[in-house]
């Protein structure tokens, strides 16, 4: 794997395991006005947030920032991309937001910059470090960090959270209606169809053999596709090519970016497994996957498509 590979692999699962390690919590003081149709936030808005800070937010915040890809793009889903005032350098879609100004990395964001932006409300993703979070709402910057479980509820309660903190609930009502059927729509094209053996790589050859085992959402994602996970025997991210080759998978899936598919294929061990001599390694847009956002449901379609191809002609 290149260098840059490598720093991916390291962000990526540095991502996905801390996102498994935060609740948020809920807030029965917050306040919303439900008129039939139109559900709107009144501030000031109380929220408890996934480190257990409470924050009060004082007006509809008309300068966001945001801290994590995920976040960035429930933004944009929920029709506030015009608020966006800042991201972090591994925000990089939808491709609208790459004219919004960075404020560097996701774990080291510059504060400077931050303050510089002069943001309503900063929301951050469990890869912010508490006591970042806390230096920047020493500078009086209102700043919440928002992680839920590993699953397809987490996200929906996510894009809720997101959608009452910046007043788009009711986009976030129809985003999560959205996915919701499109999950039921693929789910229910795949019930019937035979299981095979998958195995998503997400790091492998000399760096280790890292892969979404039973307790990762994207697990969760791999048999709502209609396939059987051979990394349930695992927790956590860490796997081993002598259980992959044990399990024998009849289908390897990876990222398309990195030139990921061909250093599999060169990779000792890896170029052995039957899956990837005949023909069933296969590549997707693995951002869907990892980003716990609204590309989701999409992904999970995209995942299905690649296992069982003959269902989605």
């Amino acid at each position: 794997m290149t260098n840059y590979f490598k720093k991916a692999v390291a962000l990526l699962l540095t991502l996905i395991l801390m996102l498994s390690l935060f609740t948020s919590c809920s807030n029965k003081k917050n306040s919303l006005q439900n008129n039939t149709t139109n559900v709107t936030t009144t501030y000031p808005y109380k929220i408890v947030d996934s480190y257990g800070r409470e924050v009060t937010i004082d007006k509809k915040p008309e300068r966001i920032i945001s801290l994590s890809p995920n976040i960035t793009e429930i933004v944009t889903a929920l029709n506030a991309t015009e608020r966006l005032v800042g991201r972090t350098d591994y925000c990089d879609y939808p491709e609208t937001i790459k004219s919004v100004a960075s404020v560097g990395s996701i774990t080291e964001p510059s504060i400077e910059k931050i303050v510089e932006l002069k943001p309503d409300i900063v929301i951050a993703s469990s890869l912010l470090k508490k006591e970042i979070v806390d230096k920047i709402a020493a500078l009086n910057v209102k700043i919440v960090m928002i992680s839920e479980k590993e699953s397809f509820d987490g996200v929906y309660t996510t894009i809720q959270k997101i959608g009452e903190i910046i007043d788009e609930n009711n986009a976030a009502k129809n985003l999560i209606e959205g996915m919701k059927t499109k999950v039921s729509e693929v789910t229910e094209k795949v019930k019937n169809a035979d299981k095979p053996k998958v195995y998503y790589v997400v790091g492998y050859g000399q760096y280790g053999d890292y892969t979404a085992t039973r307790d990762t959402f994207i697990s969760q994602l791999i048999e709502m596709a209609g396939a059987t996970n051979i990394a349930t025997d695992a927790e956590g991210w860490k796997y081993s090519l002598e259980k992959i080759v044990e399990h024998d998978p009849d289908i390897l899936i990876c990222s398309k970016y990195f030139d990921t598919k061909k250093g599999i294929e060169q990779s000792n061990g890896y170029k052995d497994l039957r899956a990837v001599k005949e023909g069933k390694l296969l590549e997707i847009d693995n951002n869907m996957l990892d980003r716990q956002g609204p590309r989701l449901a999409q992904g999970l379609e995209e995942l299905a498509k690649l296992i069982h191809p003959e269902l989605f002609k």
